[in-house]
């Protein structure tokens, strides 16, 4: 079944992850992931809402500001918006890992709240994410969720314990398959 609305992490899900484990604190260091926004566009084109959801615990840790992270999506969004593609929504998780928040993933705040903006019932939404704290979230939220082997999704389909969760090489390949398209009927950019 096609979802109305695609929940998506965003590090290791749409961008190349900060070298060293560290974190993506300027527009000048992202970098998209191979087919990311060709899988954006495709879904603009079916209709399909996006939201992005992210732990950014740099700003709670006092590496980045509110400001400098909402600079990254900006730029984010336009890039995707200049490909065809659309980001309607970010919701970012600002708080350090020990602030006892409730929208760190994997709590489900985050996805609560992306399912409130878009005005969908979780049964309408798919979750897509590289790390097991991102299903968890989506589960918890009540959500569908599926796992992309980029970013930690290798490490974390190996440990997955969980049968029944789709796992796909790439959001591309997730997006294809999910519309019922050829995944290799557009080259990825």
């Amino acid at each position: 079944m096609k979802p109305s609305h695609l929940i998506l992490d965003r590090d290791g899900v749409l961008n190349r992850e900060a070298r060293g484990g560290g974190w993506i604190l300027s527009p000048a260091q992202w970098r998209w992931l191979p087919g990311a926004r060709t899988a954006l566009r495709r879904l603009r084109r079916a209709g399909v809402r996006v939201s992005v959801t992210t732990n950014q615990s740099c700003i709670g840790r006092g590496l980045a500001t509110t400001h400098e992270i909402d600079a990254v999506h900006r730029q984010m969004k336009d890039e995707c918006l200049e490909a065809g593609g659309r980001i309607d929504a970010v919701f970012v998780c600002p708080h350090a890992p020990g602030d006892g928040c409730d929208c760190r993933k994997p709590r489900p705040g985050l996805i609560v709240q992306a399912l409130s903006a878009a005005g969908l019932e979780a049964g309408a939404s798919l979750l897509v994410g590289d790390d097991r704290r991102d299903l968890e979230a989506g589960l918890a939220a009540g959500v569908r969720v599926a796992l992309v082997r980029t970013g930690k999704g290798e490490r974390t389909a190996a440990d997955l314990p969980t049968a029944g969760i789709p796992i796909y090489d790439n959001l591309l390949a997730a997006v294809s398959a999910l519309l019922g398209e050829a995944s290799d009927s557009v080259s990825p950019e």
